[in-house]
C-alpha cells in the first residue's frame, strides 16, 4: 500500500498517534474506490440492535445474513464496514483482510424506556477488535443526554486503550436526550457542538448527522447572528461542522439518516462534498435496497466524491 500526498496530509493532523494507529487510519483512507482521495464511504450496520431485525432487514430479506453486508461493502468498493460484535464475528473469518473493519463497541435498542437519559451499553472491547482484525473501534455518545458524561468517560478510557494498541477511534456523536427538542437533535449549532465534543474526546473519525438550519440554543443563536455565520445552504452548514472539528484537522463523515429516495440521498452527498466533508457513512439507505440498486447508488455516491458528478 503506497500512501499518497493527500492521505499523508491527513495523517499529519494526528500528531500524537503511534505508527500502528496511523497505519489503520491509512488503511481506511487508502481502501476501495475512493482510496487516496481523502474521501471515504463506510457501510454501518448496527440497526439490528438499534431498531430490531424486521424494521432493519425485512425490506431486503438477504440482509438478515451477516455475510450479505460484508459482500455489499466489498463489491461496492467501500472504505470500511462497521458493525457490532455479533455481525463481525459471523463473517470475520470468511472476509478476513478484504475490507477494513470498525467494531461498534456500544449499542442501544428501541425497547429501552430511557429518553432524557439516553445511553448505550458497552457490548465489545478493544481486545475483541484486535481479535477480529479490525482497524478501529466505533462508539456512540449522546451529547445532551442526562448521562452523557458517563458515555464520554467510557470512550475516553476505551479510546486510550485502543490507541495504545494501534487502533483508530471512530465516534458517532448524536445529540439526544436531556432537554433537546427533536428538531434540536440536528440543529446546526448542536451538530457543530457534537463534532467539537467528539474531536476533544480524541476521535480520529467523527460521525454526525447532516445539520438543519435550525438553531436550538439561545446563546448560540445570538453568536451565529452577530458573527454572520453562514448556515443558509446544506453545503454551508456542512462546512461549519467541519470547521468545528478542529478546522478540518479531523475526519468528519455524515450519516445517511432515515430511509429516503435516491435523489434525497444523492443531494445530501453533494452537500457533504461541496461543504468539504470527508464522506458518508450510510446504512439503511443502502442495505434496505435490493443489492443491484444499492450497488448502483453507492457507485453514484463514489462518483460524487471523485468529483465526477
Amino acid at each position: 500500500m503506497k500512501i499518497n500526498g493527500q492521505v499523508q496530509k491527513i495523517l499529519a493532523n494526528y500528531e500524537s498517534d503511534n505508527p500502528g494507529t496511523k497505519a489503520n487510519i491509512a488503511r481506511i483512507l487508502m481502501h476501495g474506490k475512493l482510496g487516496g482521495t481523502g474521501k471515504v464511504v463506510i457501510l454501518p450496520v448496527d440497526q439490528g440492535n438499534e431498531h430490531g431485525p424486521a424494521r432493519s432487514f425485512a425490506p431486503n430479506p438477504p440482509a438478515y445474513d451477516p455475510h450479505y453486508h460484508f459482500q455489499l461493502a466489498i463489491e461496492a468498493g467501500l472504505s470500511a464496514y462497521a458493525a457490532p460484535l455479533g455481525f463481525l464475528e459471523a463473517g470475520a473469518g470468511t472476509y478476513a483482510g478484504q475490507i477494513p473493519l470498525i467494531l461498534k463497541a456500544n449499542s442501544a435498542n428501541s425497547m429501552s424506556r430511557l429518553k432524557e437519559g439516553a445511553t448505550q451499553a458497552v457490548t465489545a472491547s478493544v481486545q475483541d477488535a484486535l481479535r477480529l482484525g479490525a482497524s478501529a473501534i466505533g462508539f456512540t455518545i449522546y451529547p445532551g443526554s442526562d448521562v452523557a458524561y458517563d458515555m464520554m468517560q467510557d470512550i475516553a478510557e476505551m479510546g486510550r486503550e485502543a490507541k495504545a494498541n494501534g487502533l483508530a477511534v471512530v465516534i458517532w456523536s448524536y445529540p439526544r436526550g436531556g432537554t433537546l427538542s427533536r428538531e434540536g437533535e440536528t440543529a446546526i449549532d448542536i451538530c457543530a457542538y457534537a463534532a467539537q465534543l467528539a474531536a476533544q474526546l480524541g476521535a480520529h473519525i467523527i460521525k454526525v448527522k447532516p445539520p438543519s438550519a435550525h438553531l436550538e440554543l439561545a446563546a448560540a443563536k445570538a453568536v451565529y447572528e452577530k458573527q454572520g455565520i453562514d448556515i443558509s445552504t446544506p453545503a454551508a452548514r456542512i462546512k461549519h461542522v467541519v470547521q468545528s472539528a478542529f478546522n478540518g484537522r479531523r475526519i468528519v463523515v455524515f450519516s445517511g439518516g432515515e430511509a429516503k429516495d435516491l435523489d434525497g440521498v444523492l443531494d445530501e452527498v453533494r452537500a457533504v462534498y461541496h461543504g468539504g466533508g470527508n464522506g458518508s457513512i450510510i446504512g439503511r439507505n443502502t442495505f434496505q435496497r435490493p443489492k443491484a440498486e444499492a450497488l448502483d447508488m453507492l457507485n453514484r455516491i463514489v462518483k460524487i466524491y471523485q468529483g465526477k458528478d
